[in-house]
């Protein structure tokens, strides 16, 4: 998740003991023996900004969209240092309204409390899952495309989108490799396996895990949403089948293949790891010590930092009891990871500014936002929430969207998942099934999408993938607003 917090929500947390850390890198132990109260103090002014800070986050998404089509071999060399680039200009621009030591301290809890756990945990998914062969013959029929999306899409709520996808998308890469047609198969992939199919649980993706560490019951969007959920992916197997069997007719008649090699599963001891990644997951949630360790302001709690050094080890054991042989199998290799890593890592940091913003509310940039949300008597509109929720998902990430209207919505998670159940709905459904919407709405996405482009499939471009989801998605979404199921979604 990524937020940053205004003094004011800083001192409403939760007293814990702390620990400040003095030593490591010279640098970092001259900056953590400043006077910490003032680094408490330091915060960044969103009121005080206007459109243009949210300038280099616009040119990083333009990049990454435009990049890959317009000069693909200068991208896929140095889009890592566009991303830098972009990255800096925001810090520039922050440093020249807040000064050097605020723009640090934001900075650093954009990496070390939002952004490092984000990746360690997609990290330790993809190490672990890319263990995972399923070997035997696949034949690219449409009936076995729309089971590998059914299956994958009942997984992801039990083992995270991310784990989901990298343990399907290779099989159903290799499977559909003869076809001539096979791109819209990855893209039904990525809008069911990678977002929608996660609705059901705090481990299916990342925003409703989010809302469970600020206190959503682990069970709440299972009960409260499934029949939304089931709707939505009922509709979208429907269509794929459809356009499936239509693509599929049209490719060359092929002679039969032989006898199908019958399939396995090899590198099992990867499904343990998967086990023990969302035993810790949901362990850092449950244990609590009250220890806290201040850097420049930014509180990393002991359970956090154990968390990772767990997924961390995890991912060190997977590679070390796999047989390098699956993994080569796989077509397993480091690129998608240090893809998202590095592009994730640049939007984590040009949005420092945009969510400065948003955090002012009435007193900000976005304060439209705010109205738009609220009814003149206060009471929320779901149907906003949901929409306003989801677009900015498909282009903001969907976790730090996801906290950003939770805490628009009052932040009191008893208040909203009883008398408010509608508002969190919306936001819940808003996050996870608009997540779909772009490459950049949540992560697995854009790493499926690169996977796919290493094993030769011909993904569309950003604004060729927005447009082909957006004409299956936004119809069922419009549907979703309007149909008589609980909880409804007001208009007000």
């Amino acid at each position: 998740m990524l937020s940053v917090r205004s003094k004011q929500q800083s001192a409403s947390l939760l007293p814990r003991r702390l620990v400040t850390l003095r030593g490591g890198v010279p640098a970092a132990a001259i900056l953590a023996m400043l006077p910490q109260p003032a680094w408490a103090a330091a915060g960044l002014d969103g009121a005080a900004m206007r459109w243009p800070y949210a300038l280099p986050f616009a040119g990083l998404l333009l990049s990454i969209a435009l990049g890959p089509l317009l000069f693909a071999k200068f991208w896929h060399h140095h889009y890592g240092k566009i991303a830098a680039a972009w990255s800096l200009l925001a810090l520039g621009s922050l440093v020249w309204l807040a000064g050097g030591m605020a723009t640090l301290a934001a900075l650093v809890h954009a990496m070390l409390a939002e952004y490092l756990g984000f990746i360690v945990l997609l990290f330790s998914l993809y190490v672990v899952a890319g263990g995972i062969l399923i070997t035997g013959d696949i034949r690219p029929t449409p009936s076995a495309n729309t089971g590998i999306l059914a299956l994958g899409t009942l997984m992801a709520s039990i083992v995270g989108t991310t784990g989901a996808a990298m343990i399907l998308i290779r099989p159903l890469i290799r499977a559909n490799r003869p076809r001539r047609h096979n791109a819209h198969v990855v893209v039904f992939f990525i809008i069911l396996v990678a977002n929608v199919g996660g609705a059901l649980s705090p481990l299916g993706d990342p925003p409703l895990f989010v809302g469970f560490l600020h206190g959503v019951d682990f069970f709440w969007t299972t009960r409260t949403i499934w029949l939304q959920t089931a709707i939505v992916a009922g509709l979208l197997l429907a269509i794929f089948v459809v356009i499936d069997v239509w693509r599929f007719r049209s490719e060359p008649v092929r002679g039969d293949a032989g006898p199908a090699k019958p399939l396995r599963i090899r590198g099992l001891i990867n499904l343990v790891l998967i086990a023990a990644i969302v035993a810790s997951l949901l362990a850092s949630a449950m244990w609590k010590p009250g220890i806290a360790f201040d850097i420049l302001g930014t509180k990393l709690e002991l359970e956090d930092i154990a968390r990772n050094v767990a997924l961390l080890a995890i991912a060190a054991l997977s590679v070390w009891l796999t047989p390098e042989e699956h993994r080569l199998a796989n077509g397993f290799t480091w690129e998608p990871i240090r893809e998202v890593a590095k592009l994730f890592a640049g939007i984590f940091v040009a949005i420092i500014p945009v969510i400065a913003m948003l955090d002012a509310g009435h007193h900000g940039a976005f304060a439209w936002l705010l109205s738009a949300v609220t009814a003149p008597d206060g009471t929320p509109r779901e149907v906003a929430y949901f929409w306003f929720t989801g677009m900015m998902s498909a282009f903001l990430d969907n976790a730090p969207t996801y906290l950003l209207f939770f805490e628009l919505a009052g932040g009191d998670p008893q208040v909203l998942m009883h008398t408010l159940s509608g508002t969190l709905a919306s936001i819940s459904m808003g996050a996870v099934y608009m997540g779909a919407l772009t490459y950049i709405g949540n992560a697995p996405n854009f790493m499926v999408a690169s996977i796919a482009s290493e094993n030769g499939v011909e993904m569309p471009s950003f604004f060729g993938y927005f447009l082909r989801a957006g004409a299956v998605l936004i119809p069922l979404f419009l549907l979703l607003t309007v149909l008589p199921v609980a909880p409804f979604l007001h208009w007000h």
